[in-house]
């Protein structure tokens, strides 16, 4: 799926479309991660995170095919929403499954199982790209999802079968403490910004330096780079330090690349800036969904099912918000957007550290 947001330029081209329905796949990618969030805690009391996660690659995979061998907007949207639906789902119980199975070692090994994912970004990205500069359609590079799902069925998903006893009082229901959603707003604005730069960047790039599309499209390869490095390496900065520090500072970092990106009139500095902006996203939905599970007061499925309604939010709004933006004002105004999502971010995890939890529980 990695390769999607970087596309979105190609499909628009494809289709014929305006910037606002070219995002309205993005949106449909939000709406997506809604219903699977409202869903969520009902389906792991049924079959439980494992089998969660296994049941939401089987419905992106029937989205990912759809999209493939479907052509009018109205089909691709439909077919990215399936394919949402399963993606939230398996990225929300596979969190929820590895932080309970690593225990005091889950920010590590969350942090790079997302590394993973990352590397696949990679192999999407170029392998989208890479199509797009020749006659065979660069839609055929999702169904590289195919043969992985495979081969992690037969090599993991035969074979590993956790018990999963449903709760007798049912699934985890009722309100969550106050300080999470303060910082459920604050995950809103991190995956806007994430997803604003994953859609749109090609198109900027492509503005600011003038170079062919699939080009633009192949060198969107350097932000899951940077994300991958991130992920993979980022559980070793400042692991002494807490969680809100942390993601201070991957904020920081991402803005620090972001203006950088936005200024570049080079492609080989827009690739650099790229790297820098994805090395400053890696993190930032791990440690905010780390804050959310330590602000719910031990409903950890019942706020990671929230969570992907935060995610949908922002996927939904702001790759649309953006193209719309776009379609007025162009690209390169419609781009400062982002930033904004950045300080807001920012300025809730000063206002609401997870100290204050400490506080409210003394």
């Amino acid at each position: 799926m990695g390769g999607f947001g970087p596309a979105i330029p190609l499909l628009q081209a494809d289709q014929g479309t305006t910037g606002a329905i070219a995002g309205l796949h993005g949106t449909a990618l939000g709406l997506a991660s809604l219903v699977a969030g409202a869903l969520n805690s009902r389906v792991v009391h049924r079959f439980g995170r494992y089998r969660s996660a296994w049941l939401g690659i089987s419905i992106f995979l029937f989205g990912a095919l759809f999209f493939v061998t479907l052509s009018t907007p109205v089909q691709t949207i439909t077919s990215i929403f399936f394919a949402g639906i399963g993606m939230s789902m398996a990225i929300a119980n596979t969190i929820t499954y590895l932080a309970g199975h690593y225990g005091d070692q889950s920010p590590q090994a969350l942090s790079q199982n997302n590394g993973i994912t990352s590397l696949f970004n990679i192999f999407g990205t170029i392998t989208i790209g890479l199509l797009a500069a020749t006659a065979v359609s660069w839609r055929l590079g999702l169904l590289a999802c195919f043969p992985f799902a495979a081969i992690l069925y037969l090599t993991m998903g035969k074979t590993h079968t956790p018990e999963h006893i449903p709760d007798v009082d049912g699934h985890q229901r009722g309100p969550l403490p106050k300080y999470y959603w303060f910082a459920w707003v604050g995950l809103v604005f991190a995956i806007g910004s994430e997803f604003a730069i994953i859609f749109w960047s090609a198109a900027l790039i492509r503005e600011r330096t003038g170079i062919d599309p699939a080009l633009a499209t192949t060198l969107m390869l350097a932000f899951p780079l940077g994300m991958f490095l991130g992920r993979w390496f980022g559980a070793y900065v400042a692991p002494n330090r807490t969680v809100d520090f942390r993601l201070k500072l991957f904020l920081i970092l991402q803005l620090i690349g972001f203006l950088l990106l936005w200024s570049s009139r080079a492609p080989l500095f827009s690739l650099v800036s790229l790297l820098i902006a994805g090395v400053g996203t890696s993190m930032q939905f791990i440690l905010s969904t780390n804050r959310l599970l330590r602000f719910s007061g031990g409903k950890e499925d019942l706020a990671m099912g929230y969570a992907s309604l935060a995610a949908g939010i922002a996927i939904a709004g702001s790759p649309f918000l953006l193209g719309a933006i776009a379609d007025e004002l162009g690209i390169v105004k419609a781009f400062l957007i982002v930033p904004i999502f950045m300080a807001s971010a920012f300025a809730i995890v000063l206002a609401v550290p997870v100290k204050s939890l400490l506080k409210e529980a003394k």
